[in-house]
């Protein structure tokens, strides 16, 4: 099963490092049951988009978390079998997982990072984070504007160039 797992450029290097992805339980988004439901109309790429979407939305909020971290959002498309996948987040988060077990650097397939021009303008959007969580609409509009900015794609071998 593919699955889109949220992380930041430190991440990726601590994950390089140690051979694999190092959070413990890993989370990250996948076309589940769920997702499939909440977003009927939706062919496969399309819920794929989606669940990668709310990736790039986690990562945002790893990035507020790790001030030292480049303000670049990094979504990891990881393939799992499917029996590592723990699926039961319901309708408030229908694509959100969690994956039992490690998760070796080799099961990586790609990885989707920001242009570092976007850096300006997810640092506003990660500022705006606490106020949009509080309902600000204002703050929403500009936590929904890095969402303007799409992801480029890097090969697993890019990725270590990326985080150094």
């Amino acid at each position: 099963m593919r699955v889109y797992v949220p992380a930041t450029l430190t991440a990726v290097a601590g994950m390089l490092r140690a051979g694999e992805i190092q959070a413990s339980p890993v989370r990250g988004y996948a076309v589940t049951p769920s997702l499939r439901e909440w977003y009927s109309g939706g062919d496969i790429e399309e819920l794929e988009y989606v669940a990668m979407m709310h990736a790039a939305r986690e990562s945002l909020r790893l990035l507020a978390a790790d001030s030292s971290a480049p303000r670049r959002r990094v979504v990891l498309a990881v393939d799992v079998p499917d029996h590592q996948v723990i699926a039961d987040a319901g309708f408030d988060e229908p694509g959100l997982i969690e994956l039992s077990g490690s998760v070796p650097i080799h099961a990586v397939a790609s990885g989707l990072v920001d242009d570092a021009d976007a850096a300006p303008e997810l640092a506003e959007a990660i500022a705006a984070l606490p106020s949009a969580d509080a309902g600000d609409e204002d703050a929403q509009f500009i936590v929904d504007g890095a969402d303007g900015h799409e992801l480029q794609w890097y090969a697993t071998q890019e990725l270590t160039d990326l985080t150094s």
